[in-house]
């Protein structure tokens, strides 16, 4: 058995930008009961808030959580209430060059979306992100414009040339990150391996994109083992799966009280 379950956000627990369901929030409650989770997400701290946060309960067992914003660059547990242990944001002459070349990588692929809802660039402190229909896009439309990917890797393709210091991902249904170099998931494994003092072999990750260029793939390179799931509803029958192990196992994950 694992000791730390480990999350994607959009797309695993819940749908792009959208809160937990209510069905998911009673799933992670009682899971929180009787195992460490962590949820990571190349999303901010607010992102979180609003997703997930709002939707767990005062006596779900928070303590048990970890959150790791912008896919580890940031990392938040609960002692009485939220606190965060490190955020490694960029310099404003990094965020300066980044943006710059976010504008040019786009303008220069011509895949600029005529319609947008929302900032189509968004500093996330320690990421910036580039959202090609904007960051309140709704979701039929993003999942339209670029199924295959072929127009983020056009753009992505610009970005590395401009900015080779930076790491550039695919991520979500629409969006590009921007981070410092080596921040991935995998990065954001090998932190809960810090902070937590667990080991890779400790942690089971789920997620939607664990597949070759998928943004979670690099949680499985680290050495996670890995459930790549097909989307929310069955991460939650993988959840319900966890739990009734955890009942009838005499091994049980180590929640953080000990």
């Amino acid at each position: 058995m694992k000791k730390l379950v480990a999350f994607d956000l959009d797309g695993t627990l819940a749908k792009s930008k959208s809160t937990l369901d209510e069905e998911m929030a009673k799933l992670l409650g009682q899971l929180l009961k009787c195992a460490r989770v962590a949820i990571i997400s190349g999303g901010d701290w607010p992102q979180f808030q609003k997703q997930v946060l709002s939707q767990l309960k005062p006596e779900d067992d928070l303590k048990n959580l970890s959150i790791l914003p912008t896919c580890g660059a940031k990392f938040y547990a609960y002692d009485g209430g939220w606190k965060k242990l490190y955020a490694e944001d960029f310099s404003a002459d990094e965020k300066r060059k980044i943006e710059a070349a976010i504008d040019q990588a786009v303008k220069s692929s011509g895949l600029g979306a005529e319609k947008h809802w929302g900032e189509l660039v968004e500093d996330r402190g320690s990421q910036i992100t580039y959202s090609a229909l904007g960051q309140e896009a709704p979701l039929e439309a993003k999942k339209s414009w670029d199924p295959d990917f072929a127009k983020r890797k056009k753009i992505k393709a610009a970005l590395d040339k401009l900015i080779p210091d930076f790491s550039v991902r695919l991520g979500g249904t629409t969006s590009i990150d921007v981070t410092h170099e080596g921040i991935d998931k995998g990065y954001g494994m090998h932190k809960l391996e810090e902070v937590l003092k667990v080991t890779l072999g400790d942690i089971l990750f789920i997620g939607d994109a664990i597949f070759p260029g998928g943004n979670d793939y690099a949680a499985k390179e680290a050495g996670a083992e890995s459930i790549c799931v097909r989307d929310v509803e069955e991460t939650k029958r993988v959840i319900e799966a966890i739990i009734a192990c955890q009942r009838s196992s005499p091994f049980k994950m180590e929640p953080a009280n000990g």
